[in-house]
């Protein structure tokens, strides 16, 4: 092969990789961007969650309703436990991989079955599954309706609210099975406190 034909190949070779740069790199990257910001901004930019002006964060991410040392705050919904790093640290996303006959697991469930039965006031058999598991994202945003309900008394009472109100609160922020068939019931817990926020007493 003459050195003639041979630059004439590697020519070709740059040329289709710059096009292909060019198309495929730059002009596709920014055509998905715009299509996303343009008909799907709020999903293209996290889901970002807005109250009073501030981003408090996302609907797509559970966050820890507890304080300093991880006590549940019992003015607000609590969220789902967490096994991603010391709890909903968005950065350490994951489950605690644990069997079901996993003998720490199993310890945990029945420590956060006697804390949520002392701080609701219930008995442990009326606790939901999803208040004593940790989702396999370790960052859940949600929970069932049936531990929003749980909670009612106990958040109407921390905020001097009537029970009627705070529960009537949660039935409206019940999300429906997706396409109403799709998976469980849920309530996004972030969306249903910074709703609480906004109810007066």
């Amino acid at each position: 092969m003459s050195t003639r034909t041979l630059a004439r190949q590697y020519w070709v070779a740059i040329r289709a990789m710059l096009i292909f740069t060019a198309v495929l790199g730059v002009g596709y990257t920014a055509a998905i961007t715009g299509i996303g910001q343009l008909a799907f901004n709020a999903n293209a930019n996290g889901s970002l969650i807005e109250s009073d002006g501030e981003t408090v964060g996302s609907s797509l991410i559970g966050q820890s309703f507890a304080d300093g040392d991880g006590a549940a705050l019992p003015e607000w919904f609590q969220s789902r436990p967490s096994a991603a790093g010391d709890g909903y640290d968005g950065a350490a996303s994951s489950g605690s991989n644990y069997g079901p006959e996993n003998a720490d697991l199993i310890a945990a469930i029945a420590d956060r079955k006697a804390a949520i039965a002392e701080l609701e006031g219930v008995e442990p058999a009326l606790i939901p599954a999803d208040a004593l598991t940790a989702s396999a994202s370790g960052l859940d945003p949600h929970i069932s309706p049936e531990y929003a309900r749980l909670q009612v008394e106990r958040v109407a009472e921390a905020r001097g609210l009537p029970v009627a109100a705070v529960s009537e609160l949660v039935e409206s922020r019940v999300q429906a099975r997706d396409l109403g068939f799709l998976g469980e019931p849920t309530v996004n817990v972030l969306e249903l406190n910074i709703a609480l926020a906004g109810l007066k007493g």
